[in-house]
């Protein structure tokens, strides 16, 4: 295929209506220097140039976008899924692949958790899965090489174009997908563009035409990329953010920290206001040389906010930030003040963070699963193995459950089954370790006195020592 400018400029209908959208999300999880080229500072009316740049480098960003983030992948990654390859397990490459997955020193859990923050952040994110396009004589030398296939994490705003083509079995799949890879120094930039049949890397320079440096067979005839959705949308290729309504908020609230620096900045340094012919400054230690006869309403005073607002804006700040714990399901969990919450309540959050880490999990097994296809595919295997993600992520107010069980065991109730069952549940509160929980739970099943109640025992010695002093 012979590509021209306008082809090889051509993007998606739905990447032009979502990269302005990406380009912030990824910003407002980023934080720091990258969020104040975002320019999301809001300008005051005849505000100087000098004056607005000088705000913007007060200002702080109060990173919750990225908290958030990292408090469901800390969720989501706690329990290492559960990968049984079955066949595939036979592959001399899958061991070197699991250690190294990128060809960069990051093994495949680590290349899986980074893909899942993108997905977080953007909806989606590809994982295109390639191979080295070396000749060897046999599979030994291969090996020996360690030619095997890799995989890449591309995120959408690098993601040109694609198309899904509906198969005879009713699934949908890519026959159509371009890839911007680089940019060079003269700001020329190289793309990969797949076809079921083929590969081209184009070249296009900055003002010229593009030029085709390369084109590769398609080694497995369909185009190696799984899409890590973190929420499908309506749209197919497109997932939705985690950070939809948070970023918003996160502005909001940096916007409001800009108000109070100002606040704190006009109240310790007043603006002076004085005539052009009196000599007056503000700073500490000034004179202020007056005329003897001035009138009085021309005398220099200091304007100076009380800072009255304060109050009102930090209490702002404060039901913006309880507004993303409620959005995000994590009040809970990222709360920093004692909060006075009914049981039922705090179960209805946990259930509700669970339910959305129980979607995440389901994405990425099927995510995983079609990339171990893809790579059974490459090395002409069978992948009919299975991934399994946790089903609950055991979020709990462990507080109050230590509280609620210490009741229950002085509750009286002689049951020595219903004990060793309450010392399961605290030893889950305390250890996260699965095979240390079953050690314990080992403990408490063959030892009878686990859990059980010895308070008549005492009793009974007290009263023989009575019988045998009378």
């Amino acid at each position: 295929m012979a590509y021209n400018r306008d082809s090889a400029l051509e993007v998606h209908k739905d990447y032009k209506e979502t990269v302005t959208n990406w380009e912030y999300y990824i910003r407002s999880y980023n934080g720091g220097y990258d969020y104040t080229l975002g320019q999301y500072l809001n300008r005051y009316n005849l505000e100087l140039d000098n004056e607005f740049n000088q705000r913007l480098a007060n200002t702080p960003c109060d990173n919750h976008c990225r908290n958030v983030i990292q408090i469901y992948s800390s969720f989501l990654f706690r329990v290492k899924p559960s990968r049984n390859f079955e066949s595939l397990a036979e592959e001399q490459s899958l061991e070197s692949f699991l250690k190294d997955a990128d060809l960069e020193g990051n093994n495949f859990n680590s290349v899986i958790k980074q893909a899942q923050n993108y997905a977080s952040i953007y909806g989606h994110c590809f994982m295109i899965l390639d191979k080295p396009n070396i000749q060897t004589s046999t599979r030994a030398e291969e090996l020996q090489q360690d030619i095997r296939p890799y995989v890449s994490i591309v995120t959408p705003e690098n993601v040109l174009d694609w198309n899904f083509k509906r198969q005879p079995n009713g699934k949908y799949e890519l026959d159509y997908l371009k890839i911007r890879e680089e940019v060079d120094k003269d700001n020329g930039t190289y793309m990969r563009v797949w076809y079921p049949d083929r590969i081209d890397t184009v070249y296009m320079p900055e003002r010229e035409e593009p030029v085709v440096i390369d084109t590769a067979d398609n080694l497995i005839g369909k185009i190696p990329a799984v899409i890590l959705y973190n929420s499908k949308s309506h749209k197919r290729g497109i997932g939705q953010s985690d950070l939809t309504d948070i970023a918003d908020l996160q502005k909001a609230i940096y916007n409001e920290y800009s108000e109070i620096e100002q606040l704190i900045r006009l109240s310790n340094h007043p603006s002076l206001v004085k005539t052009n012919s009196v000599n007056a400054s503000a700073g500490a230690g000034a004179i202020i040389e007056m005329p003897e006869e001035m009138e009085p309403n021309l005398k220099p005073y200091l304007l100076q906010p009380n800072g009255s607002n304060l109050n009102s804006i930090m209490e702002s700040i404060e039901n913006k930030v309880n507004s993303i714990n409620r959005i995000a399901h994590i009040g809970a969990v990222r709360t920093t003040k004692t909060q006075v919450s009914s049981g039922i309540a705090l179960q209805t959050e946990f259930e509700l963070l669970n339910a959305r880490l129980s979607e995440k999990a389901d994405n990425l097994e099927i995510a995983e699963e079609q990339l171990f296809r893809l790579y059974a595919q490459f090395q002409n295997v069978e992948f009919d193995g299975e991934i399994n993600y946790p089903d609950s992520f055991n979020i709990r107010d462990y507080a109050s459950d230590l509280m609620f069980f210490q009741q229950a065991k002085a509750s009286g109730v002689e049951s020595a089954t219903l004990m060793k069952e309450i010392d399961k549940e605290i030893a889950r509160a305390v250890v996260d370790n699965d095979e240390k929980l079953n050690e314990i739970f080992t403990e408490i099943d063959t030892k009878p006195e686990v859990g059980s109640f010895t308070q008549d025992e005492p009793q009974q010695e007290d009263q023989e020592v009575e019988e045998e002093q009378i």
